[in-house]
């Protein structure tokens, strides 16, 4: 935000497009960019599947859920440590505990939250 306001600032003083980019340091492409918009771009997300973990998502989803519906105690809901543990002891499954965890995450967060429908 504050080199794109630094870049405008000097261009209406007279600088031009490579001059500015050697100044701060930055790709030409950067310098038309600031010119066109005080704010710069928002990045975009990458979407991407998670192949190895895919087919597991709906074993990991009903055991979280069940978890909800049961009304389990909160110590012996499953972590996301053991939720990994699980699906390598019972299903063979070569997943990486990371991968898990965001997953994990994601679904409790997702059941957390109330539905008002």
């Amino acid at each position: 935000m504050e080199l794109y306001e630094r870049i405008r600032r000097d261009r209406q003083a007279g600088a031009g497009i490579r001059e500015l980019s050697r100044r701060y340091k930055v790709h030409r492409r950067t310098v038309h960019e600031a010119l066109e918009s005080a704010v710069p771009r928002t990045r975009k997300a990458p979407v991407r599947e998670s192949p190895v973990l895919g087919p597991w998502k709906p074993v990991i989803r009903g055991w979280l859920e069940a978890d909800v519906k049961e009304e389990v105690p909160r110590k012996q809901r499953h972590t996301a440590r053991r939720v990994w543990q699980r699906l390598e002891e019972e299903h063979g499954a070569e997943v990486s505990e990371s991968a898990v965890r965001v997953y994990v995450a994601e679904v409790k967060a997702e059941l957390a939250t109330p539905r008002w429908t």
